[in-house]
């Protein structure tokens, strides 16, 4: 017998999107709404027309969150007459595989990351923008940036991005602040070996990198910090879809 998702739930699990980015939106949902079991292994996810509707979304942002889906091995999809995206084992594919191994109480330190995370790095872009840069350092800072939108693969990117981060923590001018930034970043790191690289998730990361960079540069502390705080959101909402 298939299994039927359970449709007195989908409501309360699947709302239209707000706050971050519709993609990253999209992806937390559907994913939260399959980790829950409202849509259990063999179940049929709604169609595409219906889907983005329930969610709020444009139907290519809902085809870039199931190519997601995909990669992470939760849904598989079949074209043609009596197709549709059908729930898969949680066991299936590398990123699942390796999400099941992270224990209960990794999961809660990395979790917990994510919340540190949230107050520190933005405090850190506004103390950056707080500063008075020198050219040398305005030049670091931009060549971070450079080499995170330069870099091709996935190892490159993370660790340019990391490199990223830290700079922003150093121009702070901050000890303690550099400390934290590096203990959450080495979290993060962790963290995204184990959830897909995703394209329309790279895409939106640099330009809020551009963005962050171009406020640190002129002085716009408080223009600083939004962004950094939408990017440390936009990260975790990816992260607790995957990870739980």
């Amino acid at each position: 017998m298939t299994a039927q998702p359970l449709e007195h739930l989908t409501g309360a699990v699947l709302r239209p999107v707000r706050g971050h980015h519709a993609f990253e939106a999209c992806v937390e949902q559907l994913a939260t709404a399959i980790r829950l079991g409202v849509y259990p292994t063999g179940s049929t996810l709604p169609a595409e027309r219906e889907l983005a509707t329930r969610l709020g979304v444009s139907r290519a942002t809902l085809r870039e969150a199931m190519a997601a889906l995909r990669e992470a091995g939760l849904v598989e999809t079949t074209r043609g007459r009596g197709g549709g995206t059908v729930v898969t084992r949680r066991g299936r594919g590398s990123f699942a595989r390796r999400a099941a191994r992270v224990t209960p109480a990794q999961r809660r330190d990395w979790l917990d990351a994510l919340d540190f995370r949230r107050i520190v790095e933005p405090g850190a872009a506004a103390l950056a923008a707080e500063a008075d840069l020198d050219p040398d350092q305005s030049a670091s800072l931009q060549a971070a940036h450079d080499a995170v939108a330069g870099a091709k693969r996935p190892g490159d990117h993370r660790q340019a991005d990391s490199r990223f981060h830290l700079t922003v923590a150093a121009l702070s001018g901050s000890a303690r602040t550099v400390e934290a930034v590096t203990s959450v970043q080495s979290s993060l790191h962790e963290m995204l070996l184990s959830i897909p690289f995703l394209g329309a998730n790279i895409s939106h990361s640099h330009r809020q990198h551009r963005d962050l960079t171009t406020a640190i540069v002129k002085g716009r502390a408080d223009r600083a910090r939004r962004v950094m705080e939408q990017h440390c959101d936009d990260t975790a909402a990816l992260l607790r879809a995957f990870l739980g």
